[in-house]
Parts: C-alpha cells; structure tokens; sequence
C-alpha cells in the first residue's frame, strides 16, 4: 500500500525515523474496534493490538490510537503490535456524555472538515454552530456541506442562513443522489488530503461517499418520513482513500455533540458576537440591560438573532461546565499522585 496516498509526508518521517532505526513499521489506522484496529502499512492491511506497555501508560482515552492516527508498530504475518502513536497535527473530538468527564477522538490528523447536514427535517442551525465550534477546534478547515437539495423546496434560502452564521466559511449545496454540486467538492479531494465527515444521522455521509467514489462503499438506509432522521448507517469510524485522490474518515451520525474544556473554537464560531461584546460602552456588560449594550442594540436591530446570541450563551456556560469538571479531575489525579507518593 502507498502511504503516500494515505498522507505521509516529510514531517511524519523525521517523526518516525528514530522508531524506524530500532526496526519498526509504520501504518495509518484505517478502523478502531474494541482494543484491536485496522492498520493500512506498506505491507498492506495488517491487525493491531496495543503494546503492553502503551496500554499501561496511557491515562486518557487520547493516548490511544484512533481512526487516522500514524502508529509505529511491529508487523508479523498479517498482524501487528503498536507501540507508540506519532504526533497528531490536529483532531476532532468531543466529551463522552456521563457522569465522568471523558475526551473521545473522532478523527485525527485531518486537513478539512466537512460539516454535513441535510436541507429536509434535519436542517438546524443551532447544531451547526455548535459543529463549527468543534470544527475550529480541531486545528482543520471547516467546510460546509448541504446535502439533499432535491428535498427542499428552498434550498438556496437556507444555503443563505447557514452562510450568515458561517462567515468566511465555504458552504456548498449538493444532492448526492442526483450528483448535483459534486463538482464543487473536488477541489478537497486532493491525494494525501484527510478530510472527516460529521454530521447527523441520515444527513447523507453515507451516501456522498458513495457517490464521491463512483461505487457504493457504505450502505444506506431509508430516513424514517415522519421526522427525517435516519438510522445509523455507519456504526464505526472508517478511513477511506478514494480512487480520484484524498482520504474520507467516516464517522457514525451525531446528533448531539458535548464540549470539552477547550473554547479557542468558541471566538471563531461566533466571531460576530465577540466583535459585538467589544463594542459594550462598559468592559464588565452582562449584555442584558446595561446602557450601551451593542448585543442588545444588535438583537433590537435584527442585526443579531436572539436564538443564535441564546445558542452562543448555552455552548459558553457549557464549554465553562466542562472546565471545571476537567480541574476537579486533574485535583483528584493529583491527590490520588501524592498518596502513592507519601505510600511508596
């Protein structure tokens, strides 16, 4: 298998070159199960299973390969032990819901990201500024994806909202069933290029890959009339290289994504609002009837939408929730550190 075709580049050579002296292989991780994973070497698809030793010293979910990690390994007849994950140049991930606040990587070393949501039933704006949030995030390009033309009776107004909470973002309209708007999409499809799908399930990932590929590659199912949601067609992870060049990580529809800690994200997502609480007459506005408040004066004009102001407040609160949770987290790990101490 050519890794150049899955994204090798001079960076991740110099990364592995010392792993590469003491005798081991490298691969791409193309499909994670539960503690084994589908490794693409140049040996071909091999299994892997973590090193005992990497098991034992990762102490979150993160130090764990994941779908479109490079992992350095040792390879014999067709199956492999990793031993250690090269740096990810950027990744998209969220908080695990529950009592435990845990991150979950959703793709890793990706270069684009495309936000797909369907212009039927599942269209809604407030989850796509929380996608984007988590896009900014991630440390790749977002792009936005507006699948199913063919089932809306307004496609280009709607294409017009998700632009004016999206500035700078590009936001393309496509019906993959009918190969309407591919073209647009060809651009990022270049050799060596990650580019991750996320969106609900039925937004349509399954079927764009599909067409995308020129044969079907993942299976579709119907969306349910009554709500236009969909089923989970994927149910895991999934690198793929497509034949015209570029790779496509699948993912499982999410309907609803948790925030971690992290909010660098926040500000771009919301870069309208964040301009607008700078140009407060006061530096402490709570922004609700303090005079010479641009939100509120924003808000009254129609210049901002209230629902995407109360979105932005939500996400922030929760992004605030998650910090905390992550500090309380790090105080017990330290406590639990100085009693093996004070106990050794």
């Amino acid at each position: 298998m050519d890794l150049i075709e899955l994204g090798w580049n001079s960076l991740l050579q110099e990364q592995y070159e010392p792993y590469r002296e003491r005798g081991y292989s490298v691969g791409r991780v193309i499909t994670e199960h539960r503690q084994l994973y589908d490794v693409a070497s140049a040996n071909g698809e091999v299994l892997g299973e973590l090193a005992g030793k990497l098991r034992f010293t990762a102490t979150e979910r993160t130090d764990l390969p994941a779908v479109g990690d490079w992992v350095v390994m040792r390879e014999e007849g067709g199956r492999a032990v990793i031993q250690a994950v090269l740096p990810r140049k950027s990744m998209f991930s969220r908080n695990v819901a529950g009592a435990v606040t845990e991150e979950q990587i959703v793709a890793a070393n990706i270069d684009t990201v495309f936000l797909v949501m369907a212009l039927n039933q599942d269209f809604n704006l407030r989850r796509m500024e929380r996608y984007l949030l988590l896009a900014w995030e991630s440390g790749a390009n977002p792009v936005i994806v507006l699948s199913k033309a063919d089932l809306s009776d307004d496609a280009e107004g709607q294409a017009a909202q998700v632009q004016a909470i999206a500035p700078g973002v590009p936001v393309h309209t496509i019906s993959a069933i009918h190969t309407q708007g591919l073209h647009m999409l060809a651009p990022y499809l270049v050799q060596g290029i990650t580019i991750a799908l996320i969106g609900s399930s039925g937004a349509g990932k399954s079927t764009l890959i599909n067409a995308l590929a020129g044969r079907e590659l993942q299976r579709v199912n119907e969306i349910r009339l009554g709500d236009g949601r969909g089923k989970h067609t994927t149910t895991h992870r999934e690198l793929i290289v497509l034949p015209q060049g570029g790779i496509i990580i699948d993912t499982p529809g999410m309907r609803e994504l948790q925030l971690n800690a992290a909010d660098d994200g926040l500000s771009a997502a919301f870069e309208d609002i964040e301009r607008l609480s700078g140009a407060c007459r006061y530096r402490d506005c709570k922004h609700r009837r303090e005079p010479g408040c641009a939100i509120q004066s924003a808000i009254a004009s129609g210049e901002l939408d209230i629902k995407r102001y109360q979105n932005y407040v939500k996400m922030e609160k929760e992004l605030a929730y998650a910090a905390r949770r992550e500090k309380e987290k790090e105080r017990s790990a330290n406590k639990m550190e100085r009693r093996n101490w004070k106990n050794e």
